[in-house]
């Protein structure tokens, strides 16, 4: 193997080492999003959930108009 193809195929495999690497890192800050994110889905819910508890406790039913219609 000439010594033109070895320095071909190491650039190669140096650019490969770091798209893997860039790659890599955007796949990490992408699960922290999705972490993060899926935090405040959860925390949106319980508040949902807790307000509707809330609604329900109450003697006023939730669609009914107002007296001023």
């Amino acid at each position: 193997m000439g010594e033109g193809r070895l320095i071909e195929i190491e650039t190669k495999i140096a650019y490969q080492d770091k798209t893997i690497k860039d790659l890599n890192d955007v796949v990490y800050e992408q699960q922290q999003e999705i972490e993060r994110l899926a935090s405040i889905c959860d925390r949106l819910t319980k508040q949902v959930q807790e307000l509707s508890e809330f609604s329900l406790g109450s003697d006023a039913p939730a669609n009914e108009k107002p007296p001023h219609y």
